[in-house]
């Protein structure tokens, strides 16, 4: 088909030079695709070094503790990405030999393994034909083809990773699997592409019907939670503080923060010093560190956040020093306010 070759073509031409794509070794491939599920590749590529540096083998990421894979994560977001990475790395290396599975089918087996990125470990190690379907997929298929439906339905995946079956390249869909991932990440993006340069753009059915900025189609809007976190900064008399595990299911679970005072409105300052002063019978001063909230985004929440600084005449019993807190995973949000606050 006219599409599977001028896009494979174009790919070869343009393709960045990445890591991953040097290798058909599924545990760097999983890797791979496990850090980019939500993530830009510039963002992830550090990480990836990172953890194949560290990690080499899916043995040395299994033996590792989960404390020391969440660091390494830090900052990457999603973190239960990281937990089922590990889970499973245990898995492969324990169970298996550590010999991933060796077929899209029993690949979706695997904890944190979902039909995306099965088909991308399955094609690129194992060339086994089947198609990618991620969000850069809908995007170049929905606009070729002029596809409207709506790829928030539950119809959607279906629909599109047929109409990915029927045009991949079955001697070759590896290279087709990459090459409209690639067309979509660099070409036919989200918002302005560059129709005018584009080598689909004599028979791509949006770019004649004037709808490319009208698809994909999608109708659902993501409800978003606002929530309000002041975080307590605590100094004892040996200038060492103390944080918490976060050990409930929900954002950030395993991950360390400082004690918190969270409300469910945004409340004045006045409010929270009471709801501090209620908590620690030991204070002598307390500061807010920023007048300004710090507003972190997740996809289905944003989280208002505030920092105290507060001094007590009491020692912690464990208390940690600037050094030993810097060992911790935590959130990017506090590991910022860390970095900018030593003490």
């Amino acid at each position: 088909m006219k599409f599977s070759k001028t896009i494979t073509t174009w790919y070869l031409e343009h393709k960045r030079d990445l890591p991953w794509r040097k290798t058909i070794n599924p545990y760097h491939i999983w890797l791979s695709e496990i850090m980019l599920q939500q993530t830009r590749v510039a963002q992830g590529l550090p990480y990836y070094i990172a953890f194949t540096s560290r990690f080499p083998t899916v043995f040395d990421l299994a033996n590792a503790s989960e404390e020391e894979v969440l660091k390494l994560w830090q900052g990457l977001g999603y973190y239960s990405r990281a937990r089922n990475l590990h889970a499973t790395a245990k898995h492969i290396a324990f169970d298996l030999d550590g010999i991933f599975p060796l077929n899209f089918k029993n690949l979706l087996k695997l904890k944190g393994v979902g039909e995306y990125t099965a088909a991308a470990i399955a094609s690129f190690s194992y060339n086994e034909v089947v198609p990618v379907v991620d969000g850069n997929v809908y995007r170049v298929l929905s606009r070729y083809f002029n596809v409207e439906t709506d790829i928030a339905s539950a119809k959607a995946k279906k629909e599109f990773t047929d109409l990915a079956q029927e045009i991949i390249l079955k001697e070759n869909p590896a290279l087709f699997n990459q090459a409209i991932m690639e067309f979509g990440a660099l070409q036919c993006v989200p918002k302005s592409p560059n129709c005018g340069n584009c080598v689909l753009n004599t028979s791509c059915l949006a770019l004649s019907l004037k709808k490319v900025d009208k698809l994909p189609l999608k109708i659902k809007k993501t409800k978003v939670k606002h929530r309000f976190l002041n975080y307590l900064f605590v100094l004892d008399a040996e200038n060492k503080t103390q944080i918490n595990q976060r050990t409930m299911k929900g954002i950030w679970h395993n991950l360390y923060e400082f004690p918190l005072v969270e409300t469910e409105i945004e409340e004045s300052d006045m409010t929270i010093l009471e709801l501090i002063n209620n908590q620690n019978n030991n204070i002598f001063e307390i500061v807010l560190m920023d007048s300004e909230t710090v507003l972190h985004k997740l996809s289905h929440q944003h989280l208002h956040i505030k920092f105290w600084k507060i001094k007590q005449n009491t020692t912690f019993e464990n208390g940690l020093d600037f050094e030993r807190l810097n060992t911790y995973p935590f959130p990017i949000v506090i590991h910022n306010f860390i970095a900018n606050n030593k003490f």
